[in-house]
């Protein structure tokens, strides 16, 4: 049977908490007890159709939430500065309605990765932001048109300096090497060639233009194709080769599964599809959250989790909106935590997975829990109301100490007490135990 088969619950593998939470902890930045508990009565096909049309989030969600992130991420761009940008970011990850968008708009930060460092315009690091959110379900195709050419990344990566008769390859070789095919399926002829299709892509006063006495208008050959190639005949050629399909494949799988689940047949198989659909980048994000890979034993806790995820997951379970933490500082958390946004390290962006975990960041991790723990991520401080919280939803079922953590351990990770938590004495304050199951070895997994 395909790995990408569409999941069905079975004794081996039900749907049950570990399986709700795994999902919104993969492509929601986690879910509220409210929220977990409505999907797994309702069933997976139904919860992941909520990711995927924005309605997954039943509590949290400001009504006037659109017009309030603009209103902030204009006030951000205009302040100049860059810690409020990053503020107005992660105000969207932990309130809006769409958290899956928000999900892929941080990986297709990281895929087209730019950095503000060399760009230095918060006004087309945030344009470039809003290019990844609007097409962060849409064609690969449409997605990729927007993104080379937008401003900040055409800056970022030299194509202002590509010109007739003086081409910089910079834009071209990343273009092939990390956007599209992959290492490996091209030559270095066809970066120098593909480096002339794109003389005349430039920026002026802020926005893209093509500049034609800049393009060089002779003969190229590109991947074995000849002719008087531009920058747009060069996308068509690179969307039209098998290597896009499995890198965008690749991306997609990097994204929501975790070390060694997916094999080679198994890619393969999902880079044929997005082949025959057109690289649409829903289709491929839908056959991988409803399929039986997903679901399966080893894609669960299989993942280390990104700052991002780490940071946002427990607020949002534990419910923060009602006394919301600042931004601001949660930005300066994840750069402690080496997830600068805004300022990916490189080129290649993040390396993700155990990369995250350093003898420095995991004490970042350790430090910031203890500040959610101890109220200190707002002003005044505002510890979390864990005894009303734990009232409102378990009613009178969790009594003991005990009862208690497994009812926290059940939100935060979808396992249960003994899977998850060291032994407790009773009476034991709640803020201790909270603060032992977020630096336990399950925090760092999702």
């Amino acid at each position: 049977m395909s790995p990408w088969a569409p999941y069905k619950p079975t004794d081996a593998a039900p749907w049950n908490l570990e399986r709700v939470v795994h999902l919104h902890h993969r492509a929601a930045f986690a879910a509220t007890w409210a929220e977990v508990q409505r999907d797994l009565r309702d069933g997976s096909d139904v919860a992941v159709t909520r990711l995927l049309e924005g309605q997954a989030r039943l509590e949290g969600v400001p009504e006037s939430f659109e017009s309030l992130a603009t209103i902030i991420g204009q006030a951000a761009v205009d302040s100049g500065s860059a810690e409020r940008l990053k503020a107005w970011w992660l105000y969207r990850c932990l309130f809006t309605p769409h958290p899956l968008q928000e999900r892929l708009t941080l990986m297709w930060h990281n895929h087209f990765a730019t950095s503000n460092l060399k760009v230095g315009d918060l006004r087309l690091m945030k344009r470039q932001n809003d290019i990844f959110r609007r097409h962060a379900l849409s064609s690969f195709g449409d997605l990729l048109t927007a993104a080379i050419r937008d401003p900040a990344l055409l800056n970022w990566l030299d194509a202002p300096a590509n010109r007739k008769a003086h081409p910089n390859e910079n834009l071209a070789r990343e273009l092939m090497e990390l956007f599209t095919l992959g290492i490996g399926h091209y030559t270095e002829e066809d970066v120098k060639q593909s480096a002339r299709a794109l003389t005349g892509w430039t920026v002026r006063q802020g926005d893209f233009i093509e500049q034609p006495t800049a393009h060089d208008d002779g003969e190229k050959t590109i991947l074995g194709r000849t002719g008087n190639w531009n920058g747009s005949d060069l996308l068509k050629t690179l969307l039209e080769q098998p290597a896009a399909a499995h890198r965008l494949a690749s991306r997609l799988c990097l994204e929501f599964l975790g070390e060694h689940v997916v094999d080679d047949k198994a890619l393969d198989e999902l880079a044929n599809g997005l082949r025959l659909n057109n690289l649409d980048i829903r289709w491929g994000v839908e056959t991988i959250l409803r399929s039986e890979l997903f679901f399966s034993a080893p894609n669960l806790m299989s993942r280390v989790c990104d700052p991002v995820s780490f940071v946002v997951g427990p607020l949002r379970a534990l419910e923060f909106w009602r006394h919301p933490p600042g931004t601001i500082v949660m930005a300066d958390w994840l750069r402690r935590m080496d997830q600068d946004l805004f300022y990916p390290p490189n080129v290649g962006g993040w390396p993700g997975g155990r990369a995250w975990l350093s003898t420095r960041t995991i004490l970042a991790r350790s430090n910031f829990m203890a500040a959610l723990v101890a109220g200190e991520l707002s002003s005044p401080v505002h510890p979390p109301d864990l005894a009303r919280l734990i009232a409102n939803h378990s009613g009178d079922t969790a009594q003991t100490t005990g009862e208690k953590v497994r009812f926290l351990s059940q939100l935060l990770f979808g396992l249960t007490m003994d899977d998850s938590s060291p032994s407790v004495a009773e009476g034991e304050p709640l803020g201790s135990l909270l603060l032992r199951l977020l630096t336990g070895q399950f925090a760092y997994l999702h």
